[in-house]
């Protein structure tokens, strides 16, 4: 029997970003919860993100935003892995040193910017849904830091090859789709958060279904029996799932739920 199911969000159930859900979902959440089944949110997004995005039903869900760092529920923390502060100001300073990066720092409520870029703030803001503050130097945030994210808008896998190889055994770094890399504390993941609800909620993996596109979404897959790639996934994200739904526009994961209600 399933007992908990978790989606990653971008690139799974809705487009790149983009706030836009299927409002089936909603109805079919509460069903899920009918039947005692718990269906968490996994994201590189912020809590905030994740809750307006979930609106009808923010309180019946579980939130595993910023890649894992972040567990809770309805503005509840339960579980929050935070980086080393120095650290995280020696990975800020080499994501500027790159010219085509832009640079985010992720406190637990909110996303602290100092770009110049208007249209990536309003992006942030209007399309992810994101809590920014803007500052004039992101170095001189006095916060816990979960996540380090650089952008770029298309290619960041190669533009980020050297600082991964730099910082890839100091921080978990992982890449989200062609234009983020997001960097969190050792041993942080999406899977790191599953492996959290399935063990204080006494669930196996075997009785979990899991859903997913990119890269950061493979341990996530790996901690349960039901592991579905979307069709549009990544050929790695396939080749880990055991299962395939179909694409995300084509409301994938929605049409897998509802076969299983």
């Amino acid at each position: 029997m399933i007992k908990l199911i978790a989606s990653d969000i971008d690139g799974t159930l809705v487009k790149d970003g983009t706030n836009v859900l299927n409002p089936e979902i909603y109805e079919v959440i509460l069903k899920l919860k009918e039947r005692g089944i718990q269906f968490a949110a996994a994201s590189g997004r912020q809590w905030g993100s994740i809750e307006q995005l979930f609106e009808p039903v923010k309180e019946r869900i579980f939130y595993l935003s910023d890649n894992g760092a972040y567990v809770g529920c309805h503005g509840r923390n339960l579980f929050l892995n935070t980086l080393d502060p120095e650290l995280t100001m020696e990975m800020v300073e080499d994501i500027r040193k790159e010219p085509d990066l832009e640079v985010m720092l992720s406190g637990p409520d909110v996303v602290y910017m100092d770009t110049k870029d208007q249209g990536f703030v309003d992006w942030m803001i209007e399309g992810y849904k994101f809590r920014v503050k803007l500052v004039e130097d992101v170095r001189r945030v006095k916060d816990s830091f979960i996540k380090v994210s650089a952008y770029k808008k298309h290619g960041v896998q190669e533009a980020t090859k050297e600082l991964r190889a730099k910082y890839g055994q100091r921080m978990k770094v992982t890449i989200s789709g062609d234009m983020w890399m997001d960097c969190m504390a050792t041993g942080v993941c999406k899977g790191q958060a599953i492996q959290l609800l399935q063990d204080n909620l006494e669930i196996k993996p075997e009785e979990t279904m899991v859903f997913g596109d990119q890269l950061n979404d493979v341990e996530m897959l790996q901690r349960a029996y039901y592991s579905f790639a979307v069709g549009n996934a990544r050929p790695e994200v396939k080749k880990t799932a055991r299962f395939q739904a179909d694409t995300n526009d084509r409301d994938g994961v929605l049409k897998v739920l509802k076969l299983l209600l």
